[in-house]
């Protein structure tokens, strides 16, 4: 089971604090205690509409209970309030053991249903920031503190648009040198060999940000090494910087012995200040650094997923120029066949119609552009994977299935 995108967005504001958007009385605490919400009035509120049974709920929490913490320990006026979307008691209980703050209790399903309702919650994780009156601050609290952290706060527009002026002002003068020392170290290392920043200056640079418990950062690392050698036998200025994701020292060892390239040391708090300049929140993740420091792409993975080394350097100019030969190429595909994994015929579409980023259910990597769709249930492939189904039987059968399939349908 997925979340869906929450799209909506929240018009509504609250008028006489926390208590006005709820049904009943009372809150509960971590311990089971009830919580009066009067008492938690005149503080701004962060609503947290999420559940355990989705992985990007379970992996923001932790960030959410760290920032929490953090505006504890200097006495600011703040306090969250999960809403859950658990499937059941067990689960709501085991899921809130993890967090300090108050929380709507289970049962209390009209007061969740009234939120979700009025701040038009349509995907999770969802954190929705009241300010103490229980007017609307934010309703994209979760991007917000990925992007920005403890600094977020109040989380007012305007100090969202001081950080995002100060996020500018540093990108303008953004070198390599710079950039690097973010993580708090002074030189990268290549197994027993330390070197110093300065030695990539001039030179494009792709910061890897992946990590050994991930399944998909182990796929596309075999495909970054394989490019990565290409390059190196044409002996072109590109270098790779591994930026460990790793949850322990072990981890990035294991994964690290197994790479030809260079690595920042392991330091989970420094790689995490790297992750949030960049405003990383999904592994594996490519960024392209150009031989002048400055960004050149976020979208290193998807480019060579769809290019491998011919998209090197990675510039506007030279993907404008992989896009207009993508364009001639697809002339040369049929506008739509039966693949072998998919029972539905599929159609030749491109961003400009209807097409848009993918992962691929051929070979599940990303992709963006020309591809194969089915659209009636989300079924999507890259044009190099598409396989035509050969047999007459397995054409029957596909006939034999209808024309369209039931909504969020994966690979068949």
């Amino acid at each position: 089971m997925e979340a869906p995108t929450r799209t909506g967005v929240a018009a509504a504001t609250g008028d006489g604090g926390l208590s006005a958007l709820l049904s009943t009385e009372f809150l509960i605490s971590a311990s089971g205690n009830k919580v009066n919400p009067k008492d938690i009035e005149g503080k701004t509120i962060g609503l947290y509409f999420a559940a355990n049974w989705f992985q990007r709920c379970v992996s923001f929490t932790p960030l959410l209970v760290s920032v929490y913490h953090k505006l504890m320990e200097q006495e600011l006026p703040f306090e969250i309030v999960f809403v859950s979307s658990d499937e059941n008691q067990s689960s709501f209980e085991q899921f809130y053991s993890s967090m300090p703050w108050p929380a709507v209790p289970f049962g209390d399903v009209n007061s969740k249903r009234s939120l979700s309702h009025k701040f038009q919650i349509e995907g999770i994780p969802a954190l929705i920031i009241l300010e103490p009156g229980g007017g609307l601050i934010q309703t994209e609290g979760v991007e917000i503190l990925h992007r920005h952290g403890l600094q977020a706060f109040p989380f007012t527009s305007e100090r969202i648009a001081e950080l995002e002026a100060e996020e500018k002002r540093k990108y303008a003068s953004q070198t390599l040198e710079k950039l690097l020392a973010i993580s708090g170290k002074d030189h990268m290392i290549k197994h027993n060999d330390q070197v110093t920043f300065s030695s990539l200056v001039g030179t494009t640079v792709g910061l890897y940000f992946a990590a050994q418990w991930c399944p998909p950062c182990l796929k596309f690392s075999s495909r970054l090494i394989s490019v990565y050698n290409h390059l190196q036998e044409r002996r072109e200025e590109f270098e790779v910087v591994f930026v460990s994701m790793d949850r322990d020292e072990a981890g990035f060892s294991r994964y690290f012995s197994g790479m030809p390239w260079f690595a920042l040391p392991y330091d989970e708090e420094s790689s995490k200040a790297l992750a949030r300049y960049f405003d990383i929140q999904e592994i594996p993740m490519l960024v392209i650094i150009g031989p002048d420091g400055k960004t050149v792409t976020k979208e290193g993975r998807n480019l060579i997923n769809l290019h491998m080394e011919m998209a090197y350097p990675f510039t506007e100019a030279r993907i404008r120029l992989l896009q207009e030969k993508m364009d001639e190429e697809a002339k040369q595909y049929p506008s739509s066949f039966k693949h072998e994994g998919h029972r539905h015929v599929l159609n030749l579409v491109s961003e400009k119609s209807g097409g848009g980023p993918f992962i691929c259910c051929a070979c599940d990597e990303q992709g963006l552009g020309w591809a194969y769709q089915c659209l009636a249930c989300g079924y999507e492939i890259h044009l190099k994977c598409g396989r035509e189904v050969k047999t007459q039987e397995t054409d029957r059968q596909a006939d034999a299935d209808g024309s369209s399939c039931s909504l969020g349908a994966g690979r068949q």
